[in-house]
C-alpha cells in the first residue's frame, strides 16, 4: 500500500487514494493533524504529536519542534541525554502516521510519496526521503508541496482554467508555484519561495509584542515560561484570525502580564514578513514571464493563509480575493495521495499528465576573463532554474592553462554568481592529454528527472574518455556503514504505544491545568488526576477509559 504524506513543520498528516477519491487518515486520537513534535519521557520513551507538545509545555527541554527547518544540517538537538538529527526526528513522526494508517487500512503501508517545500535543495530532499527509510518507508518520490496542492486541486475539481498561482504558507516555509493547465496537462510553469518564513515567524511577532509592551525579557524568563509565552501567543494569533482583537495573557515571574492585541497593531508589525512574502511571489512571476493579470486563480495552501492577516495581505498583492475553497491543511497530503495513484495508474485519474521543474539551477565553476585578467571560482549553470523535468543539457568546456593534465568538474546547485556561495553535490576529476591552452575540451552533461537524481557526465572529447557520477547521496555527511548501523539503532528506541496515547495526552493536559488553577478547582481536580492514574495502575481499560471521560469533561467545565 503507497499512501501520501504531508510532512509539515508544524502539522504532517497522510492521506490514500480509495479508488475514487483521496481520503486523509485519522490519527491515533481521532484527529486528521498530527502536530511535528518529539519529546522524550522520563523513561526514554519517544513520544510524538499531541502528547510530545502537551509534554513539552511542561518539560520544554525534553521536547523539540520546528526541526524541519534543519533537514539537511549536522545540527543535533539533545533531548533528555539523546541527541537526534532533524531527519531522525522526522522519522518518528513518519513513524507515528505509518502505524496510524496501518491500523486505520486494517494492512501494511511499506511506501509513501512525500512532500517536501518546493525551495529545499537536493541535500534537504535526501535528508527527506532518509527520514522516510528510517521510518520504515520505500520513498520513491518525493513531491513538491505547491505541486501536490495543484494536483489536489486540479483533480478535485474538474473545470478546466489555464494558470494558476498556489501561494504555500506553512507553518515554517513559504513557496510559490504558477501552474498551467491544459485539458489533461497539468505543467509547473516555476517555483519560488523562502524555507525560512511560516506561521512560526508570525506568533514571533505577538511574543515580540508581548514582550516589548508587558516589558519581559525573554532571556530572563525561565524555559518553561518561555513555552507558556509561545503557547499563549499562538493562541493568541488564532484568536485574530476571528476577530478584530485578542486578549494574551501570561504568568511571568509570579505575575500575569496582559497585552490586548488589536488586528491594526498586528498587521502594522507584520509588515516586514509581507515584505518577504512579495519577494518569492515577483520572483516566480518573472521566471514563468506572466504578469498578475495573466492569473486565472489564486489558491491559499498552508494552516497559516487561515490568519486574516495573511489573507487580506494576499488580496492586496494580486488585486482580488484568493480562492479558500480547498481545505490549507490538508490539500497537501490530498495532493500526495493522489500522486502515488498517478504513479501507481490508478483507475480514473491514469490519463492526467504532471510535468514538475527543476527548483534550483544546477551548473559548475569556471575561469573568466573579468576584463582584466583571468578569475576562477564563476558560477556557470547548465541547467536553469524552473527547467521542466526530466532534462538533459550539455556544456563545453576548454582548457585554460598549456599542458594541462586534469580538470575538475565541480557539480554545484544554487543561485549566486560566485561558485562557493552555491551549494557543493559532489565533483568529478578526470585526465587530460597535454596540449595547448583551449585545444582541449571536454563535454559536461547534467541529466536531472522526477526523482531529484542528478547524473553527471563528463566526456573528453579528444580521447573519448568518460567518466559518470549519479548523486543521489543521503543528504548527510554519514557513510553507508554509518548510516545502516544508525537505523539499527533507532530500531531499537522505545516508541510510546498507540493504546497509551489519549491516556498520556489526558494526564499532560490535567498536570498543566492542576499546575494553573488554585482552590476548590485546584483539589478536585486533583481527585479526578487520582482516580484516573488508579484505574491506569489497576490495568482495568473499560474503567481507564471512563475515568479519562470523566476527566476531560471536568477539564472542558474548568475551561481548561
Amino acid at each position: 500500500m503507497i499512501i501520501g504524506i504531508d510532512l509539515g513543520t508544524t502539522n504532517s498528516l497522510a492521506a490514500y487514494y480509495d479508488g475514487k477519491t483521496a481520503r486523509v487518515i485519522p490519527n491515533r486520537l481521532g484527529e486528521h493533524l498530527t502536530p511535528s513534535v518529539v519529546s522524550v519521557d522520563d523513561d526514554g520513551t519517544i513520544l510524538v504529536g499531541k502528547t510530545a507538545l502537551a509534554r513539552g509545555l511542561r518539560h520544554p527541554l525534553t521536547a523539540a519542534a520546528v526541526f524541519k527547518r534543519s533537514m539537511g544540517t549536522d545540527r543535533e538537538y539533545n533531548l533528555c541525554g539523546q541527541k537526534f538529527r532533524a531527519e531522525e526526528l522526522s522519522s518518528f513522526v513518519l513513524r507515528s502516521l505509518k502505524e496510524d494508517a496501518e491500523t486505520y487500512l486494517k494492512c501494511r503501508v511499506d511506501e509513501a510519496v512525500i512532500s517536501v517545500p518546493a525551495y529545499f535543495n537536493d541535500r534537504q530532499r535526501k535528508a527527506t526521503k532518509r527520514a522516510g527509510e528510517l521510518a520504515g518507508l520505500k520513498v520513491e518520490r518525493i513531491v513538491n508541496e505547491p505541486t501536490a496542492a495543484a494536483i489536489a486541486h486540479g483533480l478535485l475539481d474538474r473545470k478546466e482554467r489555464s494558470r494558476y498561482l498556489i501561494f504555500d504558507l506553512g507553518g515554517g516555509t513559504f513557496d510559490v508555484s504558477i501552474l498551467e493547465r491544459t485539458g489533461k496537462i497539468i505543467e509547473v510553469r516555476s517555483v519560488a519561495g523562502d524555507n525560512f518564513l511560516g506561521g512560526e515567524n508570525f506568533t514571533d511577532v505577538i511574543e515580540q509584542l508581548f514582550c516589548t509592551r508587558c516589558g519581559v525579557d525573554p532571556a530572563a524568563i525561565t524555559g518553561e515560561e518561555r513555552a507558556n509565552l509561545r503557547e499563549r501567543a499562538e493562541s493568541c494569533k488564532i484568536s485574530l484570525s476571528g476577530a478584530s482583537s485578542a486578549v494574551m495573557e501570561c504568568k511571568i515571574g509570579g505575575k500575569v502580564k496582559t497585552l490586548r492585541l488589536t488586528e491594526k497593531m498586528y498587521e502594522d508589525a507584520c509588515q516586514p514578513l509581507f515584505e518577504r512574502l512579495m519577494r518569492p511571489v515577483e520572483r516566480s512571476l518573472r521566471d514563468a514571464g506572466i504578469r498578475v493579470s495573466d492569473i486565472s486563480e489564486i489558491v491559499l495552501v498552508g494552516g497559516a493563509t487561515k490568519a486574516s492577516v495573511v489573507r487580506k495581505q494576499a488580496a492586496r498583492m494580486f488585486g482580488r480575493l484568493p480562492n479558500i475553497d480547498v481545505n490549507p491543511d490538508e490539500v497537501v497530503a490530498v495532493g500526495a495521495a493522489l500522486q502515488s495513484a498517478i504513479k501507481q495508474r490508478a483507475e480514473g485519474i491514469r490519463e492526467v499528465i504532471l510535468t514538475d521543474v527543476c527548483p534550483f539551477t544546477l551548473g559548475t565553476d569556471v575561469v573568466m576573463n573579468n576584463g582584466y585578467f583571468e578569475e576562477g571560482g564563476h558560477f556557470m549553470p547548465i541547467i536553469e532554474r524552473n527547467t521542466v523535468i526530466p532534462v538533459s543539457r550539455v556544456q563545453t568546456f576548454y582548457t585554460v592553462s598549456d599542458n594541462q593534465q586534469a580538470v575538475r568538474v565541480q557539480v554545484l546547485q544554487g543561485e549566486s554568481r560566485i561558485a562557493r556561495n552555491n551549494l557543493l553535490l559532489g565533483e568529478i576529476c578526470v585526465p587530460l592529454p597535454p596540449k595547448p591552452r583551449g585545444e582541449e575540451s571536454i563535454d559536461v552533461t547534467y541529466t536531472y528527472d522526477v526523482n531529484s537524481l542528478l547524473e553527471i557526465i563528463v566526456k573528453v572529447n579528444s580521447t573519448g574518455f568518460t567518466k559518470k557520477m549519479i548523486i543521489r547521496g543521503e543528504g548527510n555527511t554519514m557513510t553507508e556503514e554509518q548510516a545502516q548501523k544508525r537505523m539499527e539503532e533507532l530500531n531499537y528506541l522505545k516508541i510510546s504505544p498507540r493504546e497509551q496515547e489519549e491516556n498520556k495526552l489526558a494526564l499532560f493536559r490535567a498536570d498543566l491545568a492542576y499546575e494553573e488553577c488554585t482552590g476548590d478547582e485546584r483539589i478536585l481536580l486533583g481527585r479526578y488526576i487520582d482516580a484516573f492514574e488508579g484505574a491506569m495502575h489497576k490495568g482495568d481499560k473499560e474503567d481507564t477509559d471512563r475515568r479519562r471521560e470523566e476527566l476531560l469533561e471536568f477539564l472542558s467545565a474548568i475551561g481548561r
